[in-house]
């Protein structure tokens, strides 16, 4: 269940608007600036996530921005870590790229008053990078392994006022590996469960629910039975939303475990039934909380 803010999405989410193609060029004025790419600079991933697997994504939205703050924007920042592989494919650190962020910050423009990057940007895990992102996302940890300095960096980020979202793994393996590798960051301080009263559930839309939001593939095998986790993975039943808070109890990092917000904007053209029931109703909606929280407090 969702309140009337968040049903208020439903009449602005136009299914397949980003899927199917339908580029547009929101012009906020005449002039129109390039926001600076901050993020790691090297051959593997492009700058402009369009640029991926050839220039495939070039029918994707793009917008302008300020010619005058053309840094005073929000990006969507993914950050780059150590970790395994997903079917023996891409990296974990990578699933959902780079239709998750570019539908993502679509959204964030086309429902909000934010300014937005419509590229997004690629962090790794240095302090010179990561500066210049208040928020940054991190996906599938579940194998995740980083070093002492890695783990310092990190934190020292989190301490001095940045933001991380943790995305998209499942069940009591996945999240013994993340743990361990929280514990790293952290070895003097322990996660938080949030309850629903919480306002990061509250700040842009009323949630009346703590939702589990499956990736699209596990919806369509569950839908008729109603299951929403991942069967395969033990430990994957309830949907939990932890945090680590700083020392003024500020959430600065937001845990989604069991959920994966991240298809929720990735897929939200593949099914109908699924943009209805995930897409509008839970993913962007607390996707979009989170990230008012994070650049609120």
């Amino acid at each position: 269940m969702v309140n009337r803010a968040a049903k208020a999405l439903a009449s602005l989410l136009v299914l397949g608007t980003i899927a199917m193609g339908l580029a547009r060029d929101t012009d906020r004025g005449e002039k129109s600036g390039t926001p600076t790419y901050f993020g790691s600079k090297d051959s593997e991933m492009p700058e402009d996530p369009r640029e991926w697997r050839g220039g495939r994504y070039y029918d994707f939205p793009d917008w302008k921005v300020s010619a005058e703050l053309p840094n005073d924007v929000f990006t969507f920042a993914r950050l780059r870590y150590n970790s395994g592989t997903w079917m023996g494919q891409r990296a974990k650190w990578m699933i959902d790229y780079p239709d998750s962020e570019l539908n993502f910050s679509y959204r964030l423009q086309q429902l909000t008053s934010l300014e937005v990057n419509p590229k997004g940007a690629i962090v790794d895990i240095e302090a010179e990078q990561l500066r210049h992102y208040p928020f940054v996302y991190m996906i599938e940890p579940g194998d995740i392994w980083i070093t002492a300095e890695e783990a310092s960096t990190l934190r020292d980020y989190m301490l001095n006022g940045g933001f991380i979202m943790v995305d998209d793994f499942w069940g009591h393996y996945e999240w013994k590996n993340f743990h361990r590798a929280l514990k790293q960051i952290f070895p003097d301080r322990d996660f938080v469960e949030l309850e629903l009263d919480h306002p990061i559930f509250h700040m842009v839309f009323d949630l009346e629910i703590k939702p589990q939001i499956p990736a699209v593939g596990m919806a369509m095998m569950g839908r008729e039975e109603g299951i929403t986790y991942e069967w395969n993975k033990p430990g994957s039943e309830t949907p939990h939303y932890r945090a680590i808070l700083d020392d003024k109890g500020r959430i600065c990092m937001m845990i989604c475990f069991n959920t994966d917000l991240g298809d929720g904007w990735e897929e939200e053209g593949t099914d109908p039934w699924y943009f209805r029931e995930f897409s509008e109703k839970y993913a962007y909606p607390l996707g979009i909380n989170i990230v008012f929280y994070a650049l609120t407090h």
